[in-house]
């Protein structure tokens, strides 16, 4: 197996969205362009797994972050209406 393959284990949530997001993209180029053996494959999708958990916590963060400032705005709304 190569280092480019994992080369940061259980870094995952040091990453930023982009960062982890360009990965998987390259993971996802290594995988469909092939020419891999099974346990590189294994392991680029396994990296690949990780690497879109990662984007989907940022992602999530982004969705509440997103949603309680509308609510705040909302609520600020109401309340000027009064």
């Amino acid at each position: 197996m190569t280092s480019e393959v994992d080369e940061t284990p259980g870094a995952g949530e040091a990453l930023g969205y982009e960062q982890a997001r360009d990965e998987l993209i390259e993971v996802v180029r290594r995988l469909e362009a092939g020419g891999t053996t099974l346990e590189e494959s294994l392991a680029l999708w396994e990296r690949g797994e990780e690497l879109a958990k990662v984007c989907r916590r940022w992602l999530d963060g982004a969705r509440a972050r997103l949603d309680a400032a509308l609510a705040e705005e909302a609520a600020a709304e109401g309340g000027d209406a009064e």
